[in-house]
């Protein structure tokens, strides 16, 4: 006999849970199944993002880099600090706290929504059901049958033939965020965002970084006077980055990782202690169907979906990491408001032009809209205004001059089509710069706009002046 719901969730990340708790202040019926368990074995809500993701990834960024301004920076502030030394276990302790407060967090949540909660193993058959599984996906605990299922299982790490992981070695980003020291030498796989921000860490707190990146180009998606400022900072800040390099093999001898990678020069070898490998993510799609289900699915196992995020089959819907587009938690949380308004019969969307993307290194990387050269590709005419943060007095006062914020404007109606930014605090400054893109702002809008003195805000000011030639605080 299944048990009936208005609609059942499979998945309790961020586009999951914050589906089913939309759904369930809409007065909808709500199941939600997740099959996460911590290191501990028990369960623990908010996927990938909230246990070995986002969350964790961000404590220890905040650790590592609170680490070296004790050693590099305090004694410009007059303050005095003797050797400052990191304790690993400890620092790991203060990140697994976090994480347990959020995770445990989420499950309030749901009790005070009346979210009902499942733990187990989901897997969707025809007839809208739904068998909830024990762990390894033997035996069904129960079965679910709603009008409306919403699939939100998330994403795992890409692996590499050629890096197998080995515990304590060669490790995917969840190891690499529970080192329970700190490698002399660190090898990195992928330069992309999880890459970089887990260089950093372990940079920051001694290690010896070298990141090894397939691609010619550095950061493709960022505009170019961004990824070109933040390499140079990179650089500086020690992270050795190697780009054209494709990864051969990764062999552990001798409680060593060694590496052959190939570059423009032929075959090259280098040693490390431990390996991360940060290749991509890959949908969670494969063990989500029983062989009757006909989902249509791309050759990546990426479900295809509607502009709503309805599948091919009427009622069911997948969002997040399951379908096209960035694989960022705040997408897969709107897609998920999107879903349940849609349900309970509302009129909702999702701006995908405008989903902002951040990299959490220091200073941070983020952008939103379009690069100035995909408007070039696309012949549309701009305008740029560009303010370094040089020039910013709240950035001297922190020790923070490093970056800049750029403003690409349409050439004749002056809307601002995209902004990018290097600098510290990036990641909430570009939340100023979705909200005026929404709300189809120009340049002069922005610059019209009263910002508080002295802020790093300020510098989102000064560039949408500088877009007009306009700008106060540095030549035009």
């Amino acid at each position: 006999m299944s048990e009936k719901y208005d609609v059942v969730v499979i998945g309790a990340g961020p586009a999951g849970y914050v589906a089913a708790i939309r759904c369930a202040q809409l007065g909808l019926n709500v199941a939600c199944i997740d099959e996460w368990r911590n290191p501990q074995g028990e369960f623990s809500l908010g996927g990938t993002c909230l246990n070995v993701g986002c969350i964790p990834s961000k404590a220890l960024l905040e650790s590592s880099h609170l680490f070296a301004s004790a050693k590099n920076e305090f004694k410009d502030h007059g303050i005095s600090v003797k050797s400052p030394a990191i304790d690993v276990p400890a620092m790991m302790a203060r990140k697994d706290q976090v994480v347990k407060e959020l995770t445990q967090g989420i499950s309030g949540l749901f009790k005070a929504n009346k979210v009902v909660m499942l733990n187990g193993h989901a897997r969707l058959s025809q007839g809208k059901k739904v068998k909830v599984m024990e762990r390894g996906g033997k035996k069904v605990i129960q079965t679910l049958e709603a009008e409306n299922i919403i699939i939100a299982s998330g994403s795992s790490p890409v692996q590499l033939a050629q890096a197998p992981l080995k515990e304590d070695y060669i490790v995917d980003s969840a190891g690499a965020l529970a080192f329970d020291s700190v490698p002399k030498r660190l090898g990195v796989v992928g330069a992309g965002a999880i890459g970089l921000e887990l260089g950093s860490v372990w940079s920051r707190l001694g290690s010896e970084v070298v990141i090894i990146e397939a691609l010619d180009e550095f950061l493709p998606a960022a505009d170019k006077q961004v990824s070109r400022a933040a390499a140079r900072s990179f650089k500086k800040q020690g992270l050795d980055i190697r780009l054209s390099a494709r990864l051969l093999s990764a062999t552990v001898k001798n409680k060593e990782v060694q590496v052959t990678y190939e570059d423009n020069r032929g075959a090259q070898q280098v040693v490390f202690d431990k390996l991360v490998v940060a290749v991509g993510r890959k949908p969670n799609s494969d063990t989500m169907f029983t062989d009757e289900m006909e989902l249509e699915m791309d050759e990546r196992a990426f479900v295809h979906v509607n502009e709503y995020c309805e599948t091919s089959v009427p009622g069911i819907y997948a969002i997040g990491d399951l379908v096209r587009g960035p694989m960022l938690a705040h997408k897969g949380s709107e897609e998920g408001i999107m879903v349940a308004e849609r349900i309970a019969g509302q009129q909702s969307s999702v701006n995908y032009d405008l989903v902002p993307s951040v990299i959490y290194t220091h200073p941070e990387v983020a952008w939103a809209g379009k690069t100035e050269a995909a408007c070039e590709m696309a012949g549309i005419p701009v305008n740029t205004g560009v303010f370094p943060m040089a020039a910013s007095g709240r950035a001297k006062a922190m020790a923070a001059t490093e970056g800049l914020v750029k403003i690409v404007a349409h050439k004749e109606t002056d809307r601002v089509l995209g902004v990018h930014i290097f600098a510290a605090q990036a990641s909430e400054l570009i939340a100023q710069a979705v909200t005026a893109m929404e709300m189809q702002a120009s340049a002069e809008d922005i610059a019209l706009t009263m910002f508080a003195h002295p802020t790093l805000s300020e510098s989102l000011h000064e560039a949408a002046l500088a877009v007009h030639k306009r700008a106060i605080h540095i030549k035009n």
